[in-house]
């Protein structure tokens, strides 16, 4: 158990060696990667596709018997009413559960289609990612639009969508030569339960959030009305606006079956069936796709569905000077998210993540396609570039909240610092 509170021997590792910007280019990465894996197959992709759909219906119609069979059980004599309470409702949290990995995995299959790896036919993976995401209110081409936006400039403090960071003075602490112990304090402090309490608002409503308002966007967009509805909204180019209008148009359709389930089946029914397993998901994919720090006096969610929750203060992020594309991409870091489970259902969106932001194009899915494998033939190039952190995700997350709190004005390689105003890592070679 104590093991699920520690962090990893890589995680430690890592944080006790200076930090040396990659050398590496596209070239030497791509040179690493055989050419058959980057092969498409729309066959298998359709399996997995079908897989996950027939999942959740089963599951849909072995939960519209728990109520049935409660009911039945409760007539019996020799079971008290407690013990019937208590198998129900482990009954219905199972189905949460499982069915919040099941929309999870949807969402993950979406993303995919969206980088066009399910299969070689642009029609078949617009399609199929339209209909997935509008099956859990996903706006397929809006968040499509701003996620491929992230992928050209990750880690770049400028240029990059999602997981923009609060700086010093954005959170009024006072410069680094002049800051005392309980100036970090009196602004970053803050005791476990309040920081559960954010953790847990981040996960229910932390992508809505990004959604309406572009919360931990890029700054640039503040004041236009940033979101991911509008199709004038400034995330998205000119050309982009009919296909947001479509987005829309598929959660409008999506929101009209969902009040004919409530007018047939009652608000009760909407909540156990879809509600619940929908917030579910956000445990899940915001576990990996959203790091959100809501403070007194800041509101910062960085989104992205691309990791598991990480604290970053090991990593790097760059100004314009410093940052490549590859730098970028070897700033992320893989996780085994719920181990098998990730892999199964999650469709291995945690487990592969570096080798899917180097090539993102490359078939994502776990087991029949190729990433696990380009991970392996990667791992002997990057070395010591490669990240890879085996902490509990879960206890990660927390990490993240209490360690990754802010980044400097200035300088061109940054690192989180923590509420003592440390951080985590420090540059092998200082920068002039």
């Amino acid at each position: 158990m104590a093991s699920l509170f520690r962090d990893s021997p890589e995680y430690e590792a890592r944080r006790r060696t200076p930090f040396t910007p990659t050398k590496l280019s596209m070239p030497d990465i791509h040179a690493a990667v055989p050419a058959h894996l980057r092969n498409k197959n729309t066959i298998k992709a359709l399996v997995y596709v079908c897989r996950g759909v027939t999942l959740s219906v089963a599951l849909y119609y072995l939960a519209t018997t728990i109520e049935p069979v409660a009911l039945s059980l409760g007539t019996r004599k020799e079971l008290s009413s407690l013990i019937v309470d208590i198998a129900k409702w482990s009954a219905w949290s199972f189905y949460w559960l499982c069915q919040g990995i099941l929309f999870a995995g949807f969402f993950t299959l979406g993303h995919e289609a969206g980088h066009g790896t399910l299969s070689p036919y642009a029609w078949v993976n617009e399609t199929v990612g339209f209909v997935l995401h509008m099956a859990i209110l996903v706006p397929y081409h809006a968040w499509k639009s701003s996620h491929h936006a992230h992928h050209k400039a990750t880690m770049s403090l400028e240029r990059d969508q999602h997981y923009i960071p609060p700086t010093r003075s954005s959170l009024n602490v006072p410069p680094k030569d002049m800051a005392e112990k309980i100036d970090y304090w009196e602004i970053l402090g803050e005791a476990p339960l309040y920081t559960l309490i954010r953790i847990i608002a981040m996960q229910l409503f932390g992508w809505q959030a990004y959604l309406l308002f572009n919360e931990g966007g890029n700054p640039k967009y503040r004041g236009r009305f940033p979101n991911h509805f509008l199709p004038s909204s400034p995330l998205f180019r000119p050309d982009e606006r009919w296909d947001i209008i479509k987005s829309d148009l598929g959660l409008l359709v999506m929101g009209i079956l969902l009040s004919q389930f409530t007018t047939s089946f009652g608000v009760a029914a909407l909540l156990k069936f879809y509600i619940i397993p929908y917030f579910v998901r956000y445990f899940l994919v915001p576990a990996k796709a959203v790091l959100t720090i809501l403070r007194p006096a800041v509101q910062s969610l960085a989104y992205h569905v691309h990791v598991p929750p990480a604290c970053r203060s090991y990593r790097s992020i760059y100004r314009r000077s410093e940052w490549t594309f590859v730098r970028g991409a070897l700033s992320t870091v893989d996780r085994p998210f719920l181990g098998w489970i990730g892999r199964f259902f999650l469709h291995n969106a945690s487990h592969d993540h570096v080798a899917h932001h180097l090539f993102s194009s490359i078939p994502f899915c776990t087991f029949c396609y190729n990433l696990p494998a380009v991970t392996e033939h990667l791992k002997p190039v990057l070395k010591d570039d490669y990240n890879y952190d085996s902490t509990n995700s879960f206890w990660a997350l927390y990490r993240t909240f209490r360690e990754c709190c802010f980044v400097e004005d200035d300088g061109d390689i940054l690192f989180y610092k923590n509420k003592k105003g440390q951080s985590a890592r420090s540059l092998a070679i200082s920068k002039q």
